[in-house]
């Protein structure tokens, strides 16, 4: 991949498609997870969210970016059957991977419109 932009452009399009081993590949072994839902996080269980959200949202769509040196700030629309809830996405993006994610979401309108989302 040539550049940054490159890295969040393939992440964006892997997760919000379903394509979990392609997400995966961008995120650096030790990549650093932090978000506002109340259970704990991994990379494993970031990816396991956002693949629920695929499958589950009727679409995924990226309203708003801001491009940085060193990553991405996101924030998207997940629109479900029962409504629309918004995920903010802090990326940070280091030699081609990814290194930190930070998501801050919409708890009130993710436990309303996605239920169940992030319950082990």
């Amino acid at each position: 991949m040539g550049n940054r932009m490159d890295v969040v452009d393939f992440w964006v399009r892997s997760w919000t498609n379903d394509d979990l081993p392609g997400a995966r590949r961008l995120l650096r072994p030790d990549v650093e997870t932090e978000w506002n839902l109340d259970a704990p996080v991994d990379d494993e269980e970031l990816l396991q969210v956002l693949h629920r959200i695929a499958a589950f949202a009727d679409t995924v769509t990226v309203v708003a970016r801001t491009d940085a040196v060193d990553g991405s700030a996101l924030i998207y629309d997940l629109v479900g059957p029962f409504g629309t809830a918004r995920l903010v996405e802090f990326l940070g993006v280091e030699d081609q991977e990814i290194n930190e994610i930070r998501h801050v979401y919409d708890v009130t309108a993710i436990d309303r419109y996605f239920p169940g989302l992030y319950a082990n």
